[in-house]
């Protein structure tokens, strides 16, 4: 009886020599090879003139191919029939992008970013009701960090399917502020009032600032000037320009208008 166990362990001893530590060095060694072939790919990305906000989501898809064929060759070392695992694989595939349309709607959006380009890592962008700057093109998500330094994640699909506003892209941006003045200060001064205002250090001269009637309200005239800036100094000019044209109006005696009626009685 002794004797029969000793055999026994003797067998799997040696299938364990034969099979399994074979595996194990696969193992091992594939794990090395794939981090290396990961730093070359880093290098790579960081070399090439591919937006940094895509990068995750190329190294995060190549993670996954990676470690996928080296289980299977794994698996093959043990003596595993990989043909029926893969196909295995296929019919849990087909159950799994049934369950999850919704992930694979927004890796399937993430490709089409990378292809389409609509916005690079570092712009301002508006994508639907959310806007904020670009950090990161995930697998499914993207995300944007908003001027009060909060972080948005978007799904992917959504981003495709949206409107997507890109303040960047050009370089500059047009600075739009309304103001009401009351109809008894000549439109002239008003004007000339909101071009000083508008003439600023970070105000672009071409195109030159620009100021006219907008409307004729039912309480006051208003009118609109506009400047051009460069995208990164946006919120510094239209802060400073609101600031101005308070001080000049006051300065120069322009009475602002807010709502009011007139009740004439007899």
């Amino acid at each position: 009886m002794l004797s029969n166990i000793e055999m026994w362990a003797a067998s799997l001893a040696s299938i364990a020599m034969t099979k399994l530590l074979p595996a194990v060095i696969i193992l091992a060694a594939g794990i090395l090879v794939i981090r290396i072939v990961m730093a070359i790919l880093n290098k790579a990305l960081n070399a090439s003139k591919l937006e940094k906000a895509a990068h995750s989501l190329i190294k995060s898809l190549a993670s996954v191919v990676l470690y996928l064929l080296l289980g299977l060759i794994v698996a093959s070392s043990l003596g595993i029939d990989v043909t029926g695992i893969i196909a295995l694989a296929s019919v849990l595939t087909l159950a799994v992008s049934l369950a999850l349309q919704n992930m694979l709607a927004n890796v399937i959006g993430g490709f089409t970013l990378l292809y389409t380009r609509p916005f690079h890592s570092g712009d301002y962008v508006d994508i639907g009701a959310d806007s904020g700057t670009v950090t990161e093109i995930g697998m499914t998500y993207t995300k944007l960090q908003t001027p009060d330094n909060k972080i948005i994640s978007i799904p992917n699909s959504t981003v495709v399917a949206g409107d997507i506003v890109n303040y960047t892209a050009t370089g500059t941006r047009r600075v739009d502020v309304a103001i009401r003045a009351a109809y008894c200060v000549p439109t002239q001064k008003v004007i000339d009032a909101l071009i000083q205002a508008g003439t600023i250090d970070k105000v672009l001269l071409d195109p030159a600032p620009f100021a006219a009637i907008a409307n004729y309200g039912e309480n006051a005239i208003e009118y609109t000037l506009r400047v051009w800036t460069k995208t990164d100094d946006y919120w510094d000019v239209m802060f400073t320009i609101n600031q101005n044209v308070k001080n000049i109006f006051d300065a120069q005696d322009i009475k602002m208008s807010y709502p009011h009626m007139y009740v004439h009685m007899k």
